[in-house]
């Protein structure tokens, strides 16, 4: 474990005195087992940062040019809740969700730093014949989404800030479900030892995405106050589902995959992801690999083909394979008919990161392990828009130990918003650069990463200077 450290009072205010432009720093006397993480309004672009140790969680704001405003501090959760699970933001107002281990029991502690007010409030959830799917934090609210035991009906638990809970079920009955008999037998298909049954991943495309999460054939998206689902288990189509976290209306569109008839054959990989209101889809056979870009009405924006007797020429990147039989470390490939072959032997999947004006594309695949899938990959806080792994993922290193026991095979290509080939270098992105930093300073502890503005902040202890560092880190030559 990551050790975590407390911050003093005098250390708070000098820190958020110091420019955030490259590096700030500052001696910090040490107490055991405390955890710091930040919360970000992405909104007004406030930060929160709490600090929490055995007894006590504290909140500490600071204004726009980062110098301490106030702070509040309240009693920390019991142990019956194990961890935290979510946060909304909003106004001068931070509040945290904290569950069981069954997720039954949820507490939410709100901390008004303005006002000096701090609200617990505690609910036990029965899920009646329901089984969780995933947790989310959605502008001004906190959702919990379940599924109901063989049926067509999602259900909703939404909170708000001020401690209410709002259930709602979300039927769709009248929607077709192609490949299976209904919306539960979907979800309970089973793709282990990759993806277990009854799971749905949650993908954050602001940041870079490994493909141990995208490889999945069920994922969801929060997009503003739309929760997108997208079901990737028939090779025919992508499903995409949409639910309106306002108004709880649905919509589902099945999006036509590369036809069968393209490959002449049955040995088939497919996958999808989805960002800004467009759907990037693969699908490969052992010798030939499609990638196109349709609409969410599922008109067609591009399509490129690659196959194993012509380089790919969308790719600005080697082919790049991890682990493996030969040492697990990294080669590069030399053919395109490599790349395909790979691509169709393992997990395959598409991962999409917005940089500049462009948008970068992971394509490749994974092969599975014993651990049970992607569930198990990264340590994640979970908290959406808000918090990142303490194990920082980089598009180009993959992310730390997440290829532990597998293989994968990856390239990257870059496209503009139209969905156009971008020919040239890759820029290194802030990923990259935290990932390098981390690589060559392996005696740093305490690393918190969050993202305001833009902008990664880094925020880590240095044992042997006994000083709290805080970097910032930019996508580009910066």
């Amino acid at each position: 474990m990551i050790k975590k450290i407390f911050l003093a009072s005098l250390f708070l205010n000098s820190l958020f005195s110091f420019s955030q432009e490259i590096v700030s720093s500052t001696p910090v006397e040490l107490k055991k087992n405390v955890q710091i993480f930040q919360v970000v309004n992405d909104l007004t672009k406030q930060t929160t940062m709490f600090m929490t140790d055995e007894n006590r969680i504290k909140a500490i704001r600071p204004d726009n040019q980062m110098k301490f405003i106030d702070s509040v501090s309240t009693q920390k959760p019991d142990k019956s809740y194990s961890k935290m699970i979510g946060n909304i933001a909003s106004d001068n107002k931070t509040t945290l969700f904290w569950a069981s281990s069954n997720q039954k029991k949820i507490l939410l502690q709100s901390f008004d730093s303005e006002k000096n007010k701090t609200l617990d409030k505690s609910f036990d959830l029965e899920f009646k014949n329901e089984v969780y799917l995933q947790e989310f934090s959605a502008p001004n609210k906190f959702i919990i989404l379940t599924i109901l035991k063989k049926s067509n009906i999602f259900k909703i638990y939404a909170f708000d800030n001020q401690g209410n809970l709002e259930i709602k079920d979300i039927d769709l009955s009248g929607i077709r479900f192609y490949h299976r008999t209904n919306l539960y037998d979907t979800f309970e298909e089973d793709f282990m030892p990759f993806e277990r049954p009854l799971s749905l991943v949650k993908i954050n495309s602001e940041y870079p995405t490994p493909l141990l999460k995208t490889a999945a054939k069920r994922k969801c998206y929060l997009v503003e106050n739309q929760l997108v689902i997208t079901i990737d288990t028939d090779q025919n189509y992508t499903q995409v589902i949409q639910i309106d976290l306002e108004n709880y209306k649905i919509s589902s569109k099945n999006i036509l995959q590369t036809p069968f008839k393209n490959f002449g054959t049955s040995n088939l990989t497919y996958n999808s992801f989805f960002m800004s209101n467009k759907l990037y889809q693969i699908k490969s056979s052992p010798n030939k690999f499609y990638l196109t870009i349709k609409d969410i009405n599922g008109n067609l924006v591009k399509e490129y083909v690659a196959n194993g007797d012509n380089p790919i020429e969308f790719k600005n990147s080697e082919i790049s394979q991890q682990g493996g039989d030969f040492g697990g470390g990294e080669r590069t490939l030399e053919t395109s008919s490599q790349f395909i072959r790979k691509l169709n032997g393992q997990n395959s999947g598409i991962s999409c990161y917005q940089t500049g004006e462009n948008i970068i594309l992971t394509t490749g695949s994974v092969s599975s392990d014993n651990s049970g899938g992607t569930q198990a990959v990264l340590s994640q806080f979970g908290l959406i828009g808000a918090l990142i792994s303490v194990a920082v993922y980089s598009p180009s290193m993959e992310s730390f130990n997440s290829y532990t026991g597998r293989k994968a095979v990856t390239i990257f290509s870059l496209f503009d918003k139209d969905g156009n080939h971008v020919k040239g270098d890759l820029q290194p992105l802030a990923y990259d650069k935290i990932s390098s930093f981390l690589q060559e300073n392996k005696k740093v502890n305490a690393q918190n990463l969050f993202k305001v503005d833009g902008l990664y902040y880094l925020g880590y202890y240095d044992k042997d200077a006994k000083e709290y560092i805080i970097r910032k880190f930019a996508d580009g030559n910066n």
